[in-house]
């Protein structure tokens, strides 16, 4: 195993930390090899995806990241912000399937803003489209017309795009309640009325998994009313960054939720879901949960290792059952740990 690690900005060095210590302790046999993305990579090259970077990523088998971004970098020019880096490595490995469990631990269903009849038992899988969409359509950019300053960006998908994304989405149902919901905007935008007609004509070959369809305003409610109703939800890039986001919080913390993002061997980027946290970066207090559940991922889909996944899993969910809970998951009568005493005890369970 062939492992890119790419620790990136804020809590991100913190995370990765307890993350790698976790990989190790599995007794695995693995080659690792950490490289700079995001604003770190701007600091030290000017570059937030530099070249020695790309050619250890494509190189690697899997890369594990930890978080880019923060707000010394807001006022860089676009080319020189962190978060093109991310895109960049997502484009460039072509990584167009990202995979976000939303899955609620039942020692948590407290930490949910939402009552625990709402949520308990909830385990949702968004498939989002990684590499199209709004985010890399063109034409792009601000410019001045009339006088003033005009916006513009483009949202675009082809067929192609629509279709292998879909396919993600119904395989990876079959593997779970096998139904699937599909998010668009085809009463607005023509680009999504595409999605919905390629979903369709995709749904005839999976006769065995249940195809529904939503409007992604009406998801976006639904998900906050009725969550459990979904198993597997795909959706474009946009849509999806929005709906993962809002799933995230319906289990408690964003720090508990890892991501997957695929190309079509499974080779794979594997991250937490939660930002680079500048706040709180060098006091010790970040979760690493996530990112230790991200690894797991990483076994499970890029290593077909699903027996040492299974470990780390169970390893976080007797963590969690023993009551030990970080700042963002904490609650009365539980004891709050640090960062590293949140390693630590992962490493002892497992």
């Amino acid at each position: 195993m062939k492992i890119c690690v790419l620790p990136g900005d804020g809590i991100g060095p913190e995370i990765m930390a307890e993350a790698v210590r976790v990989l190790k302790e599995l007794g695995l046999a693995f080659e690792m090899e950490e490289a700079l993305l995001g604003g770190c990579a701007v600091d030290a090259t000017g570059d937030p995806y530099p070249e020695a970077t790309q050619k250890l990523a494509q190189a690697a088998d899997a890369v594990l990241l930890g978080a880019v971004g923060g707000p010394k970098w807001d006022n860089n020019p676009r080319e020189q912000r962190p978060e093109r880096g991310l895109l960049g490595i997502r484009k460039q490995l072509g990584l167009f399937a990202n995979l976000r469990p939303a899955i609620l631990y039942p020692e948590l269903a407290n930490a949910s803003t939402l009552k625990p009849e709402v949520v308990a038992g909830l385990d949702i899988l968004i498939v989002r489209e990684l590499t199209g969409d709004i985010y890399f359509g063109q034409p792009r950019g601000i410019e001045v017309r009339n006088g003033e300053r005009f916006g513009f960006n483009t949202m675009h998908y082809t067929e192609s795009e629509i279709r292998r994304i879909l396919r993600v989405a119904f395989e990876a149902a079959r593997k779970r309640s096998r139904k699937v919901c599909s998010v668009d905007k085809m009463n607005v935008l023509e680009c999504t009325q595409l999605w919905r007609d390629v979903a369709i004509e995709t749904g005839r070959e999976y006769p065995d998994v249940e195809l529904s369809h939503m409007l992604v305003d009406n998801a976006a409610m639904q998900l906050v009313k009725n969550p459990r109703q979904f198993d597997v939800m795909v959706t474009g890039n946009l849509f999806g960054d929005i709906l993962s986001d809002e799933a995230s919080m319906l289990t408690g913390s964003i720090g508990m939720l890892p991501s997957a993002s695929l190309d079509a061997n499974n080779k794979g980027l594997y991250e937490p879901c939660h930002g680079s946290a500048p706040d709180i970066a060098g006091k010790g207090v970040a979760n690493p949960l996530a990112t230790i559940l991200s690894v797991a991922m990483m076994l499970r889909y890029t290593f077909a290792n699903d027996a040492a996944a299974r470990r780390i899993e169970d390893a976080v969910k007797k963590v969690l059952a023993q009551g030990l809970r970080t700042g963002d998951i904490y609650e009365p009568g539980m004891k709050q740990v640090g960062t590293r005493e949140m390693g630590d005890a992962v490493l002892a369970a497992l």
